[in-house]
């Protein structure tokens, strides 16, 4: 290990791949560790011995069939099709390891039971999310979003989207609670309830963003690899690959060497010291006892996310018996301060064998009894053939890295969708490269 590398990579979590994978591109010299002889950290898709040997510490039921069928998701996240990291998936190129397809449908909790977020028109007219008025004045609402020009004022209807709140622009058009509550949990995809006094613009971003997306290929909004979400971390460390980058899985990373001024210099595994200019790597790695400047932790704990991989034998009722969904329940319709989320993919997304379905149930951790807080995303599911339940404490760097090259990446949060990993992405590749990450345009191809 006498090489002298620009950067070193702990972890191949996706955030951790994309970065590789982009400073590889740019010309970087990349080493990637990994301690898990996996790839995907926290983010890996698992086959069913290694599901259950992570869980239970036993082997599989020979019941659920082989092995190799299944790839199941530690952390259940869709991809928004006309999102983020689509446009890295294809600036990069990436796309060429990856086959998709298309999510089902979204649907939304409220009053109790389960409806479908409409993809067309008709399906808005019949929906039963709305009564007859409400659904005119949603109309009215979404064709001034859909109608909105910056630099044209007749187009803004007396609405400041920066300085007006959200909550003062659904007034304007006179909507129900519970239709705010679909709008802004459904399709603006916020977690909470936070953002209805903030200024309208980001959620303004995030409905035009989700209404795109479902435009693009019908349906749902969403989009997800086949062979599971393992499967993305892995065709970023190709790209890194092709350009050069070295990886090394199954290393016990030691020790973060620094020198006499705390600037990063090296990492230790065993006797070998690799020497790097730079060190990016998931908070995992940055732990309990490392410390940064001033003897500082250099991770702060956050929330906690509770996870329950749930193995069903059929699809989700109220569905339409759909191969693939993703279900919402806004906080409000259950008394929680965050929204609880099903995500649900099976066999036709080659992650578990024929006749089996895979729906993980998340949200964050507000009491000391999480199990009890998913309840209500169990209960949509019907007979539960087997359940994994993990609590996972979120992670967020105390410093920017640069005082020191150390850059720690965050934990995958709570959301549905990869556009917080990609923000990220943005945020510690300006921190370590200094400029913003510029991306092309091409297209992405999806099986219906």
């Amino acid at each position: 290990m006498d090489e002298e590398y620009d950067v070193v990579v702990l972890g191949t979590g996706l955030t951790e791949c994309i970065l590789s994978g982009l400073l590889s591109v740019e010309g970087k010299k990349v080493l990637h560790m990994d301690r898990n002889d996996y790839y995907g950290g926290d983010s890996a898709s698992l086959n069913l011995t290694q599901l259950y040997q992570k869980f239970r510490g036993q082997a599989p039921p020979a019941e659920l069939g082989r092995d190799r069928d299944y790839a199941v998701d530690l952390v259940p996240k869709f991809i928004i099709a006309s999102g983020e990291l689509t446009k890295i998936l294809v600036h990069t190129d990436v796309t060429r390891y990856l086959e998709f397809k298309q999510i089902a449908g979204s649907f939304v909790y409220r009053d109790g039971k389960i409806s479908k977020v409409p993809s067309t028109e008709m399906e808005a007219v019949k929906s039963p999310l709305m009564g007859l008025f409400e659904k005119r004045r949603a109309k009215k609402f979404f064709e001034f979003l859909q109608g909105w020009k910056d630099e044209d004022p007749a187009t803004h209807q007396g609405v400041d989207l920066d300085k007006d709140s959200m909550k003062s622009v659904y007034e304007t058009f006179g909507l129900e609670p519970g239709t705010q509550d679909f709008i802004g949990h459904a399709m603006a995809l916020y977690l909470d309830d936070d953002y209805i006094t903030k200024p309208a613009r980001e959620a303004y971003n995030r409905i035009v963003l989700y209404t795109s997306s479902m435009a693009r290929y019908g349906k749902s909004p969403y989009i997800y690899p086949l062979y599971g979400l393992g499967e993305l971390p892995q065709s970023f460390a190709r790209l890194s690959a092709i350009y050069g980058g070295t990886y090394m899985l199954d290393k016990p990373i030691d020790e973060i060497v620094t020198d006499a001024d705390g600037k990063f210099v090296g990492v230790r595994s065993g006797s070998e010291t690799v020497k790097a200019k730079q060190v990016i790597g998931d908070p995992s790695y940055f732990g309990a006892g490392a410390s940064g400047e001033n003897g500082k932790p250099r991770v702060l704990e956050g929330g906690k996310v509770i996870r329950a991989i749930c193995l069903l034998k059929h699809p989700i009722p109220g569905t339409d018996d759909s191969d693939s969904v993703q279900i919402i329940i806004p906080q409000n319709q259950v008394n929680r301060r965050n929204d609880i989320y099903i995500a649900m993919v099976s066999s036709t997304h080659n992650v578990c064998a024929k006749d089996v379905y895979v729906a993980i149930v998340s949200t964050i951790v507000e009491t000391d009894r999480p199990e009890q807080e998913i309840a209500p995303g169990l209960a949509l599911l019907g007979p539960i053939h087997d359940k994994f339940v993990s609590i996972s404490t979120l992670y967020e760097p105390t410093s920017d890295g640069k005082a020191d090259n150390i850059f720690v990446t965050r934990s995958y949060d709570a959301t549905s969708h990869f556009e917080t990993v990609v923000e990220d992405v943005q945020d510690v590749w300006k921190r370590v490269v200094g400029a913003d990450l510029v991306l092309k345009k091409r297209e992405v191809e999806v099986e219906a």
